[in-house]
This record gives C-alpha cells, sequence and structure tokens, in this order.
C-alpha cells in the first residue's frame, strides 16, 4: 500500500496472564446468552370478521409482496412466497400469474418449476401440471429433477 502506514489499534496488555480457576466453555457462553435473550413479542394474529376485511387484507398483503418483488426482482424466494401465498388463499389464478411473471424474470430457477408443477398437482389440476412439466422439461432438458417428478405424476396417475 504504498509508503501510507496503517494505523491499527495496540492489543490490549494482560496483565494477570494465570488462568482462572473456573473454565467457560463457548458452548457455556452460548448457552447463557440464549438463556438471558429475551423473546421479541409476536404480533396478535388478525381475526377477520367480513368479507371487506378480508378483501382488504389480502390488497395489503398483496401490496407488500409487490413491493419487495419490485424492490429487487431477481430474489426468486419473494416470487414463492407470494406464489405460496395466493395459494393459500385458494386464489389458484393469482398464484398461476405470480408463477408466469416469475418464470419470465427466471426460466433457470427450478425451484420455481418445481414448486408450480406441485401445486398445480396439490389442487389437483392434473392438465395444468402435466403442461408445466412439460414446458420445465423442454426448457431445461438436462435437469433430471423434472424428468423424475413428471415420470411420478404420470405413473400415479396411472
Amino acid at each position: 500500500m504504498g509508503g501510507a502506514q496503517e494505523k491499527r489499534p495496540r492489543p490490549a496488555k494482560v496483565k494477570n496472564k494465570n488462568p482462572n480457576e473456573i473454565q467457560i466453555t463457548a458452548e457455556q457462553i452460548l448457552r447463557e446468552a440464549k438463556e438471558r435473550q429475551e423473546s421479541v413479542p409476536r404480533p396478535p394474529k388478525q381475526r377477520i370478521a367480513d368479507s371487506e376485511e378480508l378483501a382488504e387484507y389480502r390488497g395489503r398483503k398483496r401490496k407488500s409482496f409487490e413491493d419487495a418483488i419490485r424492490r429487487n426482482r431477481h430474489q426468486m424466494t419473494n416470487w414463492l412466497k407470494y406464489a405460496t401465498w395466493e395459494d393459500s388463499q385458494n386464489e389458484l389464478e393469482r398464484a398461476r400469474s405470480v408463477f408466469e411473471r416469475a418464470i419470465t424474470v427466471d426460466h433457470r430457477h427450478v425451484p420455481i418449476w418445481v414448486r408450480y408443477a406441485e401445486m398445480e398437482m396439490k389442487n389437483k389440476m392434473v392438465n395444468h401440471a402435466r403442461n408445466v412439466w412439460d414446458r420445465a422439461v423442454t426448457i431445461l432438458p438436462r435437469v433430471s429433477q423434472f424428468w423424475y417428478k413428471f415420470a411420478y405424476m404420470e405413473e400415479m396417475l396411472g
């Protein structure tokens, strides 16, 4: 680094170099820290009384997911969380839309394809699942996981 010297802090001088009578292991220190750690109270579960509140709640959640995606489009976990949430709300069309948008962002992301097809199978949409697997093996033919899952699904169907 040229002629400039970096200033480093002096190490503290140890006055007493004798071992302590009571030795503490790193494991004990970690256990004590965990015991002393204060738990953060979880927010209360929201009780939804009517369809208007449900619509408002869903709107807020969708906005937060869309904002997270807008901040970082290539963070695929945001897409997965969003699609999974839509599926949990029994909004299959919206979940499909989220998965399709995610695939346009990164079609090489294997978990997106797998979760998409598994969502379709879970909801007993066999033809949709076949379509997803077929597209996956066409676009990424060297991903053996797609082939195995596709074949397994077909075997299960008979």
